[in-house]
């Protein structure tokens, strides 16, 4: 389990208002639920922002009480909902959002998303100094200085549960699918994926696999006696890699069957993991606000929450696990 630590116990502030932002993630609604408790048992009024930096922009707050988070902890997405907001991307807007938070009397704001929502995080508090403090929460596992987010465990083994039932039919019709998993500019997903399924080969943004390479080692295991394969495709960020392969292949005379699994990874109920990453980081992320500390996310690094500033961060993608990678290929010779 992720330790917490030794959290603050001093209060400089006390009203805390806690978003969620970018793609929802399963275990958003733990990490809500633990920073309204949170802010509530330190002597501190919590609430909570509807749609996302937008309802910040529209002054959309919701008071919330120890009763508004009971029952939430086991549902997907987020009750708070999201939203893109490019309006946010101007000065003048976060300079009214910070007016909006003031005039309700909340003193620090809890930013659950990626890097994004860290971004629009970081400008609010250097352009107006309203502290903020950021949790990771997204299904790419992507967010630098730390080596999880929440949403991640939920997202992978949904898609392994997908492969599962995929490598039946594979198996019964001695076919070949091609199974692409969300990750755009992360292969985190699509990695320990096609780890935990037994993929033959993984196609991810950080590696250089040819469709010829990928019909090789189709190939090579048809000549030791498999009679059918399971390639998983991350996205990438060039809509429709999965097609491009599977054209290849037919090409080079292997017929690809294609499973796109979609945004069924994004929602469910949140894995016993993702829910107690959520509320440790939220906690945390609560205390360190309350205390004073702003300006950064509450990560995890060697197990533990840790607090890193957004500098540290700020445009950068954490690396793909190159190991990893080769751990892949290693298993599927």
């Amino acid at each position: 389990m992720i330790l917490a630590g030794k959290l603050p116990s001093q209060a400089k502030i006390k009203n805390i208002a806690v978003l969620t932002s970018g793609g929802d993630a399963p275990g958003m609604n733990a990490a809500v639920r633990a920073v309204v408790r949170c802010t509530i048992a330190r002597g501190g009024k919590a609430f909570g922002v509807i749609k996302g930096y937008a309802g910040l922009l529209e002054g959309d707050f919701l008071p919330m009480e120890l009763s508004s988070v009971a029952n939430i902890i086991q549902r997907g997405g987020t009750i708070l909902k999201t939203a893109r907001c490019p309006e946010f991307h101007q000065k003048k807007a976060r300079k009214q959002a910070a007016e909006r938070l003031r005039s309700q009397g909340i003193e620090g704001l809890v930013v659950v998303g990626g890097d994004g929502s860290f971004a629009g995080a970081s400008l609010l508090e250097l352009e107006t100094g309203f502290p903020t403090l950021g949790i990771p929460g997204t299904i790419d596992n992507d967010i630098e200085a730390s080596e999880d987010t929440i949403g991640f465990d939920t997202a992978v083994n949904t898609a392994v549960e997908a492969i599962d039932r995929i490598r039946d039919t594979a198996s019964s019709h001695d076919r070949v699918f091609l199974v692409e998993v969300m990750g755009r500019n992360s292969g985190f997903i699509a990695l320990n994926t096609g780890i935990a399924g037994g993929a033959e080969t993984v196609v991810v943004p950080e590696s250089n696999w040819t469709s010829k390479q990928i019909c090789q080692t189709i190939h090579r295991g048809m000549a030791r006696g498999k009679s059918s394969s399971i390639v998983v495709v991350a996205e990438g960020p060039k809509p429709g890699l999965a097609d491009r392969i599977g054209s290849d292949l037919h090409k080079l005379n292997v017929d690809a069957k294609i499973c796109r699994l979609g945004h069924i990874q994004r929602g469910g109920s949140p894995s016993a993991h993702d829910r107690v990453l959520a509320s440790v980081l939220a906690s945390s992320a609560t205390a360190h606000l309350m205390a004073g500390k702003s300006n950064g996310m509450i990560g995890v690094q060697k197990n533990r929450a840790v607090y890193v500033p957004f500098s540290q961060i700020a445009g950068k993608k954490k690396s793909g696990d190159s190991m990893a990678l080769k751990l892949a290929e290693l298993l599927a010779t």
